[in-house]
């Protein structure tokens, strides 16, 4: 079975992959699980290494001359390959651990194809690089974002490199956020690519060049394909010098967003 996505194209790759990934995920759930500690508390569990094992043997199968990035395993490949994907394969591990279902896996080939699953409803929100759509049951269903759900993800997960410049919490405390919006707080990157699929209006976090992040690249890129509008939390573009990320349904909702991150009052007073 693995052998037949050689002659898949790469969304196609991505999206075997991330689902390989996510039934793993959902297979062991629940399970006492072994941890493997990384450090500053933070942790993965036996689902997450065996997801990952499951997602890059797909994309060895399929793809053998690639490198794959992967969060639990590191490099692999030839160090001087020319594509690369970058693999998550269980975002959200401190939920996950406690028993709860909000996570992710992650699938992307840098600056092409994106796949990101969720274990438990069986969705697949996907990329080519052009087009983005909702995989179900066999059913596309073509990505279209909207910002009239009003919700916005805030991630508050550590670490927060622009500080004191942005502070999350400072954007969740806004009078215009409050008036405009209705936070929440999921802390796994299945929440940025619900504002793909129309389910949030917008994503907001901190860090750096998060389109290189095995965690976001996905997220970003199913995103982009469809027609979010994403830049850093500065504005600028995301990428190698890029600040953060906001990921907003349409560009009111973006400039609103932009506004109560840069301190001025989105309603012109």
């Amino acid at each position: 079975m693995i052998d037949a996505w050689a002659n898949a194209d790469d969304a196609g790759v991505a999206t075997a992959a991330a689902r390989a990934g996510a039934d793993v995920v959902r297979a062991l759930h629940g399970r006492a699980l072994a941890r493997v500690d990384k450090g500053a508390g933070d942790f993965a569990t036996q689902a997450d290494v065996d997801a990952e094992k499951a997602i890059v043997d797909i994309i060895r199968a399929a793809r053998p001359a690639d490198a794959v990035l992967g969060e639990e395993g590191g490099h692999q490949g030839a160090p001087g390959a020319v594509r690369e994907w970058l693999v998550d394969p269980l975002c959200g591990t401190l939920n996950y651990a406690v028993g709860t279902r909000e996570v992710a896996v992650n699938v992307a080939l840098r600056d092409g194809a994106a796949a990101v699953a969720d274990p438990f409803t069986g969705e697949i929100l996907v990329t080519d690089g052009a087009a983005a759509w909702t995989s179900r049951d066999g059913v596309e269903v073509p990505s279209v974002p909207t910002s009239t759900g009003r919700l916005v993800d805030v991630n508050l997960d550590p670490p927060f490199p622009n500080a004191p410049r942005f502070r999350a919490v400072d954007l969740l405390a806004h009078p215009g956020f409050i008036e405009r919006f209705r936070p929440r707080v999921v802390s796994t990157t299945l929440a940025l690519a619900w504002v793909a699929a129309g389910r949030r209006a917008a994503y907001v976090t901190d860090g750096g060049d998060l389109t290189r992040s095995v965690h976001f690249a996905a997220g970003i890129a199913v995103c982009r394909a469809a027609g979010c509008v994403v830049t850093g939390i500065d504005g600028a573009p995301v990428g190698p010098t890029g600040r953060g990320l906001v990921a907003a349904a349409d560009e009111e909702t973006h400039g609103l967003l932009m506004s109560m991150i840069h301190g001025r009052d989105p309603r012109g007073g």
